[in-house]
């Protein structure tokens, strides 16, 4: 019975290895790990691409593959007749590949000991917190992680077919071009499916949205209630790059607990839903005790629930800004935060590299009106000593200059721009 299950999971990598995929951005980078004994983790949301990653970073390679959202493999008992399987069916195997391994119950203890035993190892997860915590505790130091998410927007140009070069990119049909692609990328996001095929995507990642509550946190979870945790979703949802209090929250939706929204909240955090994002503060406790603000993981999600997610382009561009960092190795709570002094100054994200400040955004679409211009300079430059920062930028939707305010210069540079260009953290 199991060997004729492995054998239908060959058959599935075959079909899918066979296939041309968009490459992604981190994999040259990550490929360097890929002969070291480390275990190597890549973790997402669903359906981001973290098995198509892994299909092309083992391009080539002989490999053994199964994918756990198959409930049958769940019902192996003896974990121990696993590999002896994968042996028979892939002769002279040099890597193995567990896609979402979180699925099976204590895959790490599994993994450890298939690591200890000398096997390259690469694992895909959906699960962000449960997977860091039983890496931290079975794993310690024997992994090395990345994470995936649905395109960049360099990523979605090439699933289009745009090229462009320094020498070009400004001309007025290409510049055009370039912001009419744009725009369709801050309003129906970079997931995969929806970017590369005519699909209905509203219906698409509506569908996805909902799998994800009910299968991967509802259940995983035994929440008794999965309509409280839906309500929480769709909340968040409707309120994407917004500041958010756990008390008022708890009042709006209707919970008895505060706690309960809090563990709800971080299981949709877990299933990479949503991104909760700290108020910055030279102290630690500060920082825990502030209010939070709302990151969701792709702006197609907002898009799909269509009047009950209207936020205005700038809450959008802001949001797919944030993720972006994420994507270039920003650690959230860690590297990026948002920020508001006690008189209540804001600025829309405060940028670190360790203990220093490396940069302080804010995102403005037009700055075009004097007002408008000086109104997102001021909170800037006001903050600067503070925050012991003199990088200092507005990111707009095609403006592009340099403002003096104080003997303090503040770049304005076009979201497009920030997008293509390679920097990372």
């Amino acid at each position: 019975m199991n060997k004729k299950l492995f054998l239908h999971h060959k058959n599935e990598k075959e079909r899918l290895i066979s296939k041309s995929y968009i490459l992604r951005e981190q994999i040259n980078n990550f490929k360097n790990n890929l002969n070291n004994n480390l275990i190597k983790i890549i973790t997402g949301p669903r359906r981001a691409g973290k098995s198509v990653f892994c299909f092309e970073l083992l391009k080539n390679t002989n490999f053994a593959y199964l994918n756990f959202d198959d409930e049958n493999l769940l019902k192996i008992q003896d974990y121990d007749t696993i590999l002896p399987l994968l042996r028979e069916i892939y002769p002279d195997f040099k890597y193995i590949f567990f896609d979402e391994i979180q699925n099976l119950p204590q895959w790490e203890l599994f993994v450890n000991k298939l690591q200890r035993r000398g096997e390259n190892l690469i694992i895909t997860g959906s699960n962000a917190k449960m997977l860091a915590k039983e890496m931290a505790t079975s794993l310690t130091g024997r992994y090395i992680a990345t994470e995936i998410f649905p395109f960049s927007f360099k990523e979605y140009l090439i699933a289009k077919n745009f090229e462009f070069n320094k020498e070009n990119i400004n001309e007025p049909e290409k510049k055009a071009l370039l912001l009419s692609l744009l725009d369709d990328y801050i309003i129906n996001g970079g997931f995969p499916e929806t970017v590369l095929n005519k699909i209905d995507m509203r219906n698409y990642l509506s569908t996805l949205f909902d799998a994800v509550i009910f299968k991967d946190v509802a259940a995983r979870y035994k929440i008794r209630s999965p309509k409280d945790i839906y309500n929480i979703a769709i909340f968040m949802l409707s309120n994407p790059a917004c500041e958010l209090s756990y008390k008022k929250m708890t009042k709006l939706i209707g919970l008895k607990s505060t706690a309960t929204l809090i563990k709800y909240v971080s299981y949709l955090e877990e299933a990479y839903l949503f991104q909760i994002l700290n108020r910055f503060s030279f102290k630690a406790k500060k920082q825990i005790n502030s209010p939070k603000k709302i990151f969701v993981t792709d702006n197609g999600y907002i898009n799909s629930y269509g009047s009950n997610a209207t936020p205005n382009k700038g809450r959008l561009v802001e949001n797919a800004y944030f993720i972006e960092m994420l994507r270039r190795g920003y650690k959230q709570n860690r590297d990026i935060f948002y920020y508001r002094s006690d008189s209540g100054v804001e600025i829309d994200f405060v940028l670190k590299q360790g203990t220093t400040v490396e940069k302080l955004v804010q995102i403005c679409l037009d700055v075009n009106n004097p007002v408008t211009l000086e109104r997102e300079i001021k909170p800037l430059v006001s903050q600067s000593n503070y925050l012991r920062c003199e990088n200092l930028e507005i990111i707009t939707w095609d403006n592009e200059g340099e403002e003096k305010l104080k003997g303090k210069k503040v770049k304005i540079i076009p979201l497009w721009k920030v997008f293509i260009d390679n920097g990372s953290m």
